[in-house]
């Protein structure tokens, strides 16, 4: 059941007009199952959003349901650490499976007792053969594969073998249960694949109870037919897959057949989506952890400030297709920005500070400004700025000897303060060493309050600015593109680490925020006037503010490169 508020209605694609059609028809009862089936190995990414957002939808939109079943079926790469994170993204999503919470190692008692029956039926058989062994018996996409010579042992030599096997008897590696299909099968997958092997690992939930454990093929056929799942929606990996599904299903006489059906996943450019990859950045310490807002984990991407509601709108604009592509960046930001505007309070902040005095201002004397917090939405309200003597201006904001068309501060034009005054400059302070500008001395215009003047005259450049004393310190962190290249997993014989962008992230210590933010919390969400968008950070404490940036204003990164 989907949790969200998303009213809008989903484009169709050619999932839902199977479910259409199978409806029509009456197939399955006129019922719709789905489920999301994660293996808990990992954080979950952007990709495995576009599988909740179509499974949960699909449950949402034909008033069905959606099973979250953890494939917890190789104990040896698996932690709670991970499934706990696993629950906590799919909620923040927005999704929700109300009591159907479910694990393979619920059915690992009804799992054996299936390959039992296999064994029983002569479609399984113990193969002693080593692991390189039975790749290469396997063949070739042109060659058809070997027999096993243990493909003929009898149904009680087998049924004993594997009793021996779940009893703990023989060493990992040494012994598999192979399902006996056809080892000329132009279809690899149906070359006798294994469906059980030795694994003598503590399981984070039946502990050591088993010593052998399914093979993801053969449990989640198994366990989809058990929870009555009507559609089996998965990636274009599993399409091989499909043939070994729906004869086990068949030769097992399940009480309920799925329908698999694939679909192409997602592929970001300027990231990766290999779980294995990205364990290897964390665990390498090429990034700081499973969130860091630079990763396109959900608990990364949440981190930074991308708001639930942009995702789901991201995995409805990229549609459901069979076609594999590579989805732009810009695209997800895109989403981001719309929703972000929409809902975040705006405020000032200056992230490269550069000290102005304005002369004509009196002395020890502080004016409050009035600001709304949303230029479009009255009732956020407003917020007071004060307005002082000494303030600080973005660096880039005032140039000496400026090009053409620069409408921001320089010697002897004005320009407007956001919200406050005209000023002007008419003299630049320089570090006698080096000559770097440290001060601008200006004056204002007390008959421009609010930004506009009473004799009509116009100014062309508005910029934003804060009280020096009255700011806020904070720590702004500045993301970038996690690599320098648009898609770091295609470049053959090259380490994809070699790619890291270098400049990912920039961590400016000495910035300051309007003292409106002093009580903000972790996740909370702003656009910074002018500078972009921005969320507190995690690390954010009384004594230390931090805010991560989480997209700009609009896509910059195309003009760049």
């Amino acid at each position: 059941m989907n949790i969200t508020e998303d009213k809008k209605p989903t484009p169709s694609n050619f999932i839902r007009r199977i479910i259409d059609e199978d409806l029509r028809t009456g197939k399955n009862n006129k019922k719709v199952a789905t489920r999301f089936p994660p293996e808990p190995n990992g954080y979950l990414h952007i990709g495995h959003a576009k599988s909740i957002c179509l499974n949960f939808g699909i449950a949402r939109d034909y008033n069905g349901t959606c099973n979250l079943r953890f494939d917890d079926t190789n104990p040896a790469k698996e932690e709670i650490e991970y499934i706990d994170s696993i629950i906590d993204s799919v909620h923040w999503l927005g999704f929700d499976w109300e009591n159907r919470l479910y694990y393979a190692s619920d059915y690992f008692e009804k799992l054996y007792q299936c390959a039992v029956q296999l064994i029983e039926a002569d479609k399984a058989y113990v193969c002693d053969l080593t692991p390189d062994e039975i790749r290469s018996y396997r063949g070739t996409l042109t060659e058809p594969g070997k027999e096993s010579p243990y493909r003929s042992r009898t149904n009680i030599e087998n049924l004993d073998l594997f009793a021996r096997m779940r009893a703990g008897e023989f060493t990992e590696g040494s012994r598999v249960l192979r399902a006996k299909i056809d080892m000329a099968s132009p279809n690899i997958n149906m070359r006798d694949p294994i469906i059980y092997r030795i694994r003598k690992v503590h399981h984070h939930r039946t502990g050591d109870k088993w010593c052998i454990y399914p093979m993801y093929d053969f449990a989640h056929c198994i366990s989809d037919s058990l929870e009555a799942i009507t559609h089996s929606i998965c990636t274009l990996e599993f399409e091989d897959h499909r043939p070994l599904y729906d004869w086990l299903i068949d030769e097992l006489k399940m009480p309920n057949h799925p329908q698999q059906i694939e679909f192409a996943r997602l592929n970001l450019n300027y990231t990766i989506m290999s779980k294995r990859k990205l364990l290897e950045l964390v665990q390498g310490k090429l990034v700081n952890g499973w969130d860091d807002p630079r990763l396109p984990t959900l608990v990364g991407l949440r981190r930074r400030g991308f708001p639930p509601a942009a995702i789901r709108d991201f995995c409805e604009r990229i549609g459901i297709t069979k076609q594999e592509s590579v989805v732009e960046m810009g695209l997800l930001e895109e989403c981001v920005r719309d929703e972000l505007n929409k809902i975040t309070p705006r405020a000032m902040a200056v992230l490269n500070p550069i000290r102005i005095v304005i002369e004509n201002f009196p002395e020890n004397t502080v004016e409050e400004l009035d600001a709304p917090w949303h230029p479009n939405n009255p009732d956020m309200g407003s917020r007071k700025i004060p307005f002082a003597r000494i303030i600080y201006i973005e660096k880039e904001d005032f140039m000496e000897i400026p090009p053409k068309g620069f409408f921001r501060l320089t010697p002897g034009q004005e320009v407007r303060l956001r919200y406050a005054y005209f000023i002007k400059c008419h003299n630049v302070i320089k570090d006698p060493i080096n000559g770097e500008i440290i001060e601008l001395r200006c004056t204002y215009d007390p008959e421009t309050r609010g930004g506009n003047a009473p004799d009509g005259r116009k100014v062309k450049g508005t910029i934003h600015w804060l009280a020096a004393e009255q700011a806020i310190k904070a720590e702004v962190r500045l993301y970038d593109r996690l690599f320098t290249i648009a898609n770091p997993d295609a470049q053959k014989d090259v380490d994809y680490k070699s790619f890291l962008n270098p400049d990912s992230l920039k961590a400016l210590p000495d910035c300051f925020i309007e003292p409106s933010l002093a009580k903000v919390n972790p996740e909370d969400k702003y656009q910074f006037e002018r500078l972009g968008y921005f969320c507190v950070d995690q690390d954010s404490t009384t004594a230390k503010l931090v805010f991560n940036r989480t997209v700009t204003l609009k896509d910059t990164w195309k003009k760049s490169n």
